[in-house]
C-alpha cells in the first residue's frame, strides 16, 4: 500500500514537472531573478517583469550561409522602428535587420557608400538612424563621424575641429554618438574629457557640453598639493573630469549619460551621478524622487574579479514614458527606473545561458522590447514583458495620460501579482491624490513609506478640511474671545453692584 501510495505521489511529481516546463516553454524563458529594495533597502524578490522571447546570433540572421563571417565583437546597436542596426565593428560593417511581428531577419549587410573619399568603414562603434532614415555612424578608424543618406550615399563627414578648444594633438576618435532633432550631432570622443563635442547640422563645430565634474576629498588635494614632489604629482592621476561611457537621446532631445569612473563612497550621497539627464546647457536634470539616487545595486557582494564593486552603467535607453533602463556591465544586469527616479524591477546575470552575459555592451529598447547586445556571445537577447511588467508599464502611462481612476486599478492589479511592491502604493496615493482623496492618498503614501508625498498629501488635505470647517472654526473662535470677555465683562459688572451695595451699607 505504502509502495503504491509511493508510485501515485511520484506520479503526481512528474506531471506537474511536465505541466510546468511545457508552460514555461509557451511562455518564454523565465529570469526568475527579478528583485527590487524596499524602504529599509533589503533585496525584495518580485514576480519577473520580462522574460526571454528569442536570441539573435550570426546563424539566426543567415550569415554563415551568405558571408560565412559571423558577427565579431559587435560594440553597439540601435533601433529605429522596426529596424534594428548593429555595428559590427571587428567586422568594419552595419548589420540591418527587419523585424516583422515576433520574425527578424537580415535586410542588408551595409559595407561601404559611395560618393565619399573614404567609402568604407574602419572599427565603426556607434550608429544612428534619425526619422529620414539618414545613417550616421561614429567611424572610429577613421577618425569621423560619417553621414549617409538611407540610399548609402554619402552627405558629409564630421571631422576633428581645427580649434584652439580642442587639442590638436589628440586624435579624433568618436565611440559614441546620438543626433537631435534639428540635426546636431554630439559626439562622445575618446581621450575627450570637456564633455559632449557638438556640431551643428552643416557639420560645423560648435563647441563643448555637459563636461563630467570630477570630485575629490579634502584630504586627498592636501596631500597632493603640499607633501608630493613634482615628479610624484605628475605620475599620480590629475584631478581632471573623466569621459562619459555611454549616450542616449530621449524623445524629448534631452541627452541621458552613463559615467563609470567615479568614487564608490560618491554613490549614495548623489556625488558620483552614474547616470544624467543633460539640458542644452550641459546641466544635469536628472529627478530622483526616491530615498536613493538611481545607482543600481544598493549593496554588492564580492563574487571574483570579474563581478566585484558597484554597478558600472555600460548604456541606457529612455522610453516614451520618461521610464529609463540602464545596463550593468558589472553583473549583467538591467536596472529600471521611472520619471521620477524609482526603482521599478531589477534583473539580469553574468553567465552562458539564455537570458544571462558574459559581455554586455549596448541596450535599446523597440516598443516596450528590450534588446541587449553581448560582444562576446555575439549575439542580442531580446526580453519582452510579462503581465506583471506589462502593467507597471500600463499603470505608469494610464496616469501619465490624466486617467487617474484606470491608473489606480492597474495598480491595485499590480498589488494582486507582488504585494510586497511599494511603488504599487505610491501609484495608487498618486493616483487618489489627483482626484483630491488626500487623505485616502495619505494612508497609501503612508504604506510607501513616501514623506515627501505624505507631505504634500497632508497640505492638502489639512487646506481642504480648513475650508470645510471655516465657519465651525470662526465660531469656536468666535466662542473662544467673546466668552472670556463676556465673562470679565459680567464679573466686572458684579464687582462694581458688590461695591455700590457696599458704599450704601456704610453709608
Amino acid at each position: 500500500m505504502n509502495i503504491t501510495k509511493r508510485a501515485g505521489a511520484l506520479l503526481c511529481c512528474l506531471i506537474m514537472v511536465f505541466i510546468l516546463a511545457a508552460a514555461q516553454a509557451e511562455d518564454g524563458f523565465s529570469t526568475s531573478y527579478t528583485y527590487t529594495y524596499d524602504y529599509w533597502e533589503d533585496v525584495q524578490e518580485s514576480p519577473d517583469a520580462y522574460r526571454v522571447a528569442t536570441v539573435i546570433d550570426s546563424m539566426t540572421l543567415g550569415l554563415e550561409k551568405l558571408e560565412n563571417v559571423r558577427i565579431n565583437k559587435a560594440q553597439s546597436l540601435y533601433v529605429r522602428d522596426q529596424f534594428i542596426y548593429v555595428c559590427d565593428t571587428n567586422n568594419h560593417r552595419i548589420l540591418e535587420i527587419e523585424r516583422k511581428g515576433n520574425a527578424f531577419s537580415l535586410r542588408r549587410v551595409i559595407k561601404e557608400m559611395t560618393g565619399s573619399r573614404v567609402n568604407t568603414f574602419s572599427t565603426p562603434y556607434d550608429v544612428f538612424v534619425d526619422p529620414d532614415y539618414n545613417i550616421y555612424v561614429a567611424d572610429y578608424g577613421n577618425q569621423r563621424v560619417a553621414m549617409m543618406d538611407k540610399n548609402l550615399k554619402w552627405i558629409r563627414d564630421y571631422t576633428k575641429p581645427a580649434d584652439a578648444t580642442f587639442d590638436q594633438s589628440l586624435n579624433f576618435l568618436p565611440k559614441k554618438i546620438v543626433v537631435d532633432v534639428a540635426g546636431r550631432v554630439y559626439a562622445l570622443c575618446q581621450n575627450v574629457n570637456k564633455g559632449l563635442v557638438k556640431y551643428e547640422a552643416d557639420g560645423t563645430f560648435s563647441g563643448f557640453i555637459g563636461a563630467n565634474t570630477v570630485s575629490i576629498s579634502m584630504g586627498e588635494y592636501i596631500w597632493k598639493r603640499y607633501f608630493q614632489t613634482k615628479e610624484q604629482r605628475a605620475q599620480t592621476e590629475s584631478f581632471v573630469p573623466t569621459e562619459y561611457e555611454n549616450i542616449y537621446i530621449d524623445p524629448e532631445g534631452f541627452i541621458y549619460a552613463t559615467n563609470i569612473v567615479f568614487s564608490e563612497y560618491d554613490l549614495k550621497y548623489d556625488n558620483a551621478k552614474p547616470i544624467r539627464r543633460l539640458n542644452s546647457l550641459g546641466s544635469d536634470i536628472l529627478i530622483k524622487n526616491d530615498r536613493f539616487p538611481p545607482i543600481g545595486d544598493l549593496f554588492w557582494v564580492e563574487q571574483g574579479a570579474e563581478a566585484s564593486g558597484p554597478s558600472k552603467f555600460v548604456d541606457i535607453t529612455v522610453m516614451q514614458n520618461d521610464i529609463y533602463v540602464a545596463l550593468d556591465r558589472t553583473r549583467g544586469r538591467l536596472f529600471g527606473y521611472d520619471s521620477q527616479g524609482v526603482l521599478l524591477w531589477a534583473f539580469g546575470t553574468k553567465g552562458n545561458v539564455e537570458g544571462a552575459f558574459t559581455g554586455a555592451v549596448s541596450l535599446e529598447h523597440m516598443g516596450y522590447d528590450l534588446l541587449v547586445l553581448d560582444q562576446l556571445e555575439n549575439s542580442i537577447t531580446v526580453f519582452q514583458t510579462t503581465e506583471y511588467g506589462q502593467t507597471i508599464y500600463d499603470a505608469t502611462e494610464t496616469y501619465l495620460d490624466g486617467k487617474y481612476e484606470e491608473s489606480a486599478d492597474l495598480w491595485r492589479n499590480v498589488m494582486k501579482m507582488n504585494a510586497n511592491y511599494p511603488l504599487a502604493f505610491r501609484g495608487i496615493g498618486r493616483a487618489v491624490l489627483r482626484q483630491d482623496r488626500y487623505e485616502e492618498a495619505m494612508d497609501y503614501f503612508k504604506l510607501a513609506h513616501d514623506r515627501e508625498n505624505y507631505g504634500r498629501a497632508f497640505k492638502l488635505y489639512r487646506k481642504e478640511w480648513v475650508e470645510g470647517n471655516i465657519w465651525w472654526i470662526l465660531l469656536l473662535v468666535a466662542v473662544l474671545l467673546i466668552v472670556p470677555l463676556c465673562v470679565g465683562r459680567v464679573k466686572k459688572m458684579k464687582g462694581e453692584v458688590t461695591a455700590h451695595e457696599l458704599r450704601k451699607i456704610h453709608k
